[in-house]
């Protein structure tokens, strides 16, 4: 592959990939759902209930949590920086269909996989997990305030909940490890930066400076 042409002399500079808001954000939400998913574990599994007792205290920390999870979403809406990102999230194209294809017949190299700042397995995550969020906000309202709806709608929520709970957990543990695989990957979410060289083989359709000429990301 040949290097990009907005790439600089220096090959090992580092390029801006989050902003401030961006880090933020991810941290916030992180924080709110790894409480969300322990909270859980504590209520569902009698070995981690018995460990950590206090059922009504649990039950509190999940269900506040798990209303402020759309918090640091909303908040970031405020960033601009943060609504770009969502807008490259959002925008699926062709060279998506081409990493999915390479993706599924377990084509690992770098040429076959184009992607912009976001490739199409984190834009289908960021979708899914989105989805599944609000979901799990909806459900569980219904099943907090036993008034708002009948019998039948509290027991079909209940059931969608706890399956879907199930369900975030495998996705959640699949992010983490290929997130431990990825030590430039985590660094860009720690600092917000990224060298170039790992810009270029990862996600050679991004162009930082294009993207974020003023490399505030706020």
């Amino acid at each position: 592959m040949s290097p990009r042409a907005d790439a600089p002399a220096h090959p090992t500079s580092e390029v801006r990939r989050f902003g401030r808001s961006q880090k933020w954000v991810h941290r916030a939400t992180a924080a709110l759902m790894g409480v969300c998913v322990a909270t859980a574990a504590c209520l569902y599994i009698p070995q981690f209930a018995e460990l950590v007792g206090r059922r009504e205290l649990v039950v509190r920390v999940h269900e506040l949590a798990g209303l402020a999870l759309p918090v640091p979403v909303l908040a970031g809406l405020a960033s601009r920086g943060f609504r770009a990102d969502l807008g490259f999230l959002n925008r699926f194209g062709p060279h998506d269909r081409v990493w999915l294809r390479a993706a599924l017949r377990r084509d690992k190299r770098h040429s076959a996989r184009p992607a912009g700042k976001f490739n199409a397995g984190q834009k289908i995550y960021a979708s899914w997990i989105a989805g599944a969020t609000l979901v799990m906000l909806g459900t569980g309202l219904l099943m907090w305030f036993t008034h708002l709806a009948p019998l039948m709608w509290r027991t079909g929520a209940t059931f969608v909940h706890d399956w879907l709970a199930l369900t975030i957990g495998l996705v959640l543990a699949g992010h983490i490890s290929m997130a431990l695989a990825d030590p430039e990957a985590r660094k860009g979410l720690r600092t917000g930066t990224v060298t170039r060289p790992w810009a270029t083989r990862e996600h050679p359709l991004w162009h930082p400076e294009a993207d974020n000429p003023e490399h505030k990301g706020n």
